[in-house]
């Protein structure tokens, strides 16, 4: 898609950004979707786009962005249901900014109240659009210091991609270390394999057994050495990251 100006965002001139982002765009209108992934590719940003929420949230569940820009009003699911699915079934915290041409305060609350991050009303700057993504994208990446994913005793640096157990430094393989990232950012809940799957694999994964080895090969190095087993296989569904395998009533 190439771009077609709507007049419903306003461009004001913005200084190129030192570092890139990966952002997902969930928008149904054509125009303004192809204005929005133009300014922010020219600004050096990698842009993943969908025009309904049914694609959005299957691109939001399967990939890692910085953050996700998602339109309120869309066909199949609207923004708040694709939010609360993303955040509750999916148990996935990408930051979000929602948008929308309706500045109602039941609006805005009920799509901070199903996970968004901030909300931005039609007009809108393209500039002050690029300014709270990065405001968002550097809140995210703030957790713990140098950007650290902790369960536990287990960490995983994602900026050294190093990884440790009660300070002792384990080896992991890059597939590992995938399966970890999912694993931890949604710890304690559980990771359906078919989503590992696509992490790893995209949409053709190798057979049954593929995943069940790397697993095994993981929870070796990240469990064995230890008395306490952190990664732990939820029959039939998948696998959680917890020290106390219990789930849930």
């Amino acid at each position: 898609m190439r771009p077609s100006h709507t007049g419903k965002v306003t461009t004001d001139s913005t200084s190129r950004m030192l570092y890139r982002m990966h952002l997902l765009l969930i928008e149904d209108n054509n125009d303004l979707a192809i204005e929005l992934a133009d300014f922010l590719e020219s600004h050096g940003h990698t842009i993943d786009a969908a025009a309904d929420g049914v694609t959005g949230l299957h691109l939001a569940v399967s990939n890692d962005y910085d953050a996700i820009v998602l339109d309120l009003m869309l066909p199949g699911l609207d923004g708040v249901e694709v939010c609360r699915q993303l955040r509750s079934d999916a148990g996935r915290w990408t930051p979000v900014i929602m948008l929308t041409a309706r500045d109602t305060l039941e609006d805005r609350l009920a799509g901070f109240e199903q996970g968004a991050d901030d909300y931005l009303v039609k007009p809108f700057s393209l500039r002050e659009l690029l300014a709270r993504l990065t405001a968002l994208e550097r809140r995210g990446s703030q957790n713990l210091p140098g950007n650290i994913l902790q369960v536990e005793d287990l960490e995983l640096n994602m900026n050294s991609l190093e990884v440790q157990r009660a300070g002792q430094p384990l080896t992991v393989s890059p597939t590992g270390l995938k399966i970890l990232k999912v694993l931890m950012q949604a710890a304690p809940s559980v990771v359906r394999r078919e989503r590992i799957e696509r992490v790893l694999w995209g949409d053709e994964p190798p057979d049954g057994e593929a995943l069940r080895v790397h697993i095994h090969n993981l929870r070796t190095i990240i469990d064995k050495p230890f008395d306490t087993s952190l990664l732990h296989t939820v029959r039939g569904i998948g696998y959680r990251l917890t020290a106390t395998n219990v789930l849930p009533s």
